[in-house]
């Protein structure tokens, strides 16, 4: 997949209509410190705000997605505390991910442990290598899991197998992730890259405001009553019914064409 800035902690790279951010610590398996979750944020951030920028994809780069906190950091006396490391390095990422006003999709293409699972787990959409791990790593260090974990986890799967999976320490394989509706999908290794290009890029063509209308409507559904969330459907709809892609179509659906859609 693109890529620029190669001496960078995260490479960046805008190419059909999709932010392409790569995670580049490949040394250390793409452990986050304090520089490389900042650039993140910002890379976030920047996708966001850009009008030419439809869907955001996360991977990593050489064999990992990342194995979580860089414990050389947080292990330096001189270093960031746990309490700035969460409150200034993960939980903005989980939350600027959770309120993207766009499609974020993590691309595991190797171990994911850690804030590193955790983070690909927040997004919206997890597609993984059928060769990589996730680990819930903290109990091995003796942490509670962090970056969206307890939140997110057991809402896809469940909570007793969560708990497990997060007091054990398990490795939990991408196949058997998948089967646990972990992640949408895992991908022979051979056709990873393919297989997630095309779907990235087939996502960037679709009406992005009804997408992330979509994403915000479900994630709404944990908390709100049966009402809440036929009322919710109601805004959500009328305001896709507004918009310019519905409109396209409709038109393209009477005339028997090909939509194109705009994310407007």
């Amino acid at each position: 997949m693109p890529k620029r800035n190669k001496n960078m902690e995260i490479l960046v790279e805008y190419t059909f209509s999709v932010c392409w951010i790569t995670l580049n610590r490949p040394e250390v398996f793409n452990a986050f410190n304090k520089k490389m979750s900042l650039s993140l944020q910002n890379a976030l951030k920047e996708a966001e705000q850009r009008e030419d920028v439809r869907v955001i994809s996360i991977t990593g780069s050489g064999k990992a997605f990342s194995s979580g906190q860089d414990l050389a950091e947080a292990s330096d006396p001189n270093g960031p505390s746990l309490e700035e490391i969460l409150d200034k390095h993960y939980n903005p990422i989980i939350k600027q991910i959770a309120n993207c006003e766009k499609p974020v999709i993590a691309l595991i293409n190797g171990v994911a442990a850690g804030a590193g699972a955790n983070i690909a787990l927040a997004c919206d959409i997890c597609i993984a290598k059928k060769s990589t791990n996730f680990i819930q790593a903290f109990s091995k260090i003796g942490l509670i899991p962090d970056s969206g974990g307890t939140f997110f986890l057991p809402k896809l799967i469940g909570y007793q197998k969560a708990l497990a999976l997060m007091l054990t320490g398990e490795k939990v394989s991408a196949e058997e992730a998948e089967k646990l509706n972990m992640i949408y999908k895992s991908v022979e290794d051979e056709h990873f890259d393919e297989y997630c290009e095309k779907f990235v890029k087939n996502l960037a063509q679709m009406p992005t405001k009804a997408l992330v209308l979509t994403k915000k409507a479900l994630l709404k559904s944990f908390e709100n009553t049966l009402d809440q969330q036929l009322e919710l459907e109601k805004k959500y709809q009328i305001e896709c019914g507004n918009s310019f892609d519905f409109k396209e179509g409709v038109t393209a659906f009477l005339e028997k064409r090909k939509p194109e859609f705009k994310g407007e």
